[in-house]
Formats: C-alpha cells, structure tokens, sequence
C-alpha cells in the first residue's frame, strides 16, 4: 500500500505542477501577445506593414501614415489569401508607384523573409527610423525579427484581431514558439 499512496503523490504533484506551469505561461503569453504596451507612434522615415491579415493591419498603417505625415507606406505583397487587401492595393497601384508608396515583394513569405527584406529596403533608402504595423500577437517576434536585421529605430504598433478564445489560445501557443526561435536563431546574424 505504502508504495501505491507515493505513486498517487507523485500524480497529484506532477499534475499541479503541469497546472502551475500551464497558468505562469498564459499570464506570460498574455502580457506578451495581447496586454502589449507600447510608447505612441511617432513620425518616422516609414510606416511598413507586414503581410497576412490586411484587412486588419493595412488601414492601421494608412491612418498612421496619414496622422504622423509619414512620407511612405510600404506594404508587403505576399500573393496570399489573408494579405488579398495589400496585395491588391500593390496591384491596383502598380502602374504608377511613386516614392509614397512601396510594395515589398518577398522571397520568403513569413517574418524572417520580412525581416530581411526590411533590412535591405532600410539600408537601400538610409532610413534611420521605422514604424512597423502588425497584429498586436505578433509584434514582439516581428520586433525582434526586424531589430536582428537593421539598426534603424523601430516604433512598433498593433492592430487588433478579432479572435476568439480559442483563436487567441492558439496565437499565443504559436507567437511562444515563434519568439523562442527568433531568440534562439537570430535573424540576419554575421
């Protein structure tokens, strides 16, 4: 019998352990992913808007940039389902693209392509300041991203999704996994 009680302990300590651990990481994922703080926006060199969710992020990005006057907008253009709004403003505006705005189009369709797409587009201009707008789950992985890549100030502002529990469960699970990537193989490193 002594042997059976010390099994149902060691269960009962390990399933609170796994509950203890479980509710440390969405306070945690909470603050990271959705409770985001960040200092106002101000002007910069450009507002840049990474692709997916467009109907969300892009008109952030063109309220921001028409707000601070930032002189241009770029956009990135994925060719994807979730961007059909960007993409079709590049499309639309290909013609006659002028310096106000910039469509990016990528090699790698994800952040770190982003990352180092950015970085070049800033290097390429000189810009020394930069407005990134993505969904406020995503802004710590993409600050991050973005900052292994280029040496510009980045102001960082969140659009908000319309998510459900479940919804935001999930970005938080991957938005972790995604920032312990970022951190543990950073972007654009020599």
């Amino acid at each position: 019998m002594p042997d059976s009680v010390a099994v149902v302990l060691f269960v009962r300590r390990l399933l609170a352990a796994v509950l203890v651990a479980m509710a440390l990481w969405l306070i945690a994922a909470f603050q990271l992913f959705f409770n985001v703080h960040f200092p106002p926006a101000v002007r910069t060199d450009a507002v840049i808007m990474l692709g997916g969710a467009s109907a969300e992020r892009l008109p952030a990005a063109q309220q921001l940039r028409e707000s601070l006057d930032i002189p241009v907008l770029v956009v990135s253009h994925t060719d994807t389902p979730g961007n059909a709004s960007a993409d079709a403003l590049c499309q639309e505006n290909a013609p006659r693209l002028e310096g106000s705005l910039l469509c990016l189009s990528l090699d790698e369709k994800d952040t770190r392509g982003e990352a180092r797409a950015i970085g070049s587009l800033v290097a390429a201009k000189g810009w020394t300041s930069i407005t990134v707008v993505t969904s406020r789950y995503h802004l710590a992985r993409a600050g991050v991203l973005i900052g292994q890549c280029t040496t510009a100030d980045i102001g960082l502002v969140g659009s908000t999704p319309d998510f459900n529990l479940k919804q935001w469960v999930e970005r938080f699970a991957v938005e972790t996994g995604g920032l312990l990537d970022s951190a543990l193989r950073p972007e654009c490193a020599e």
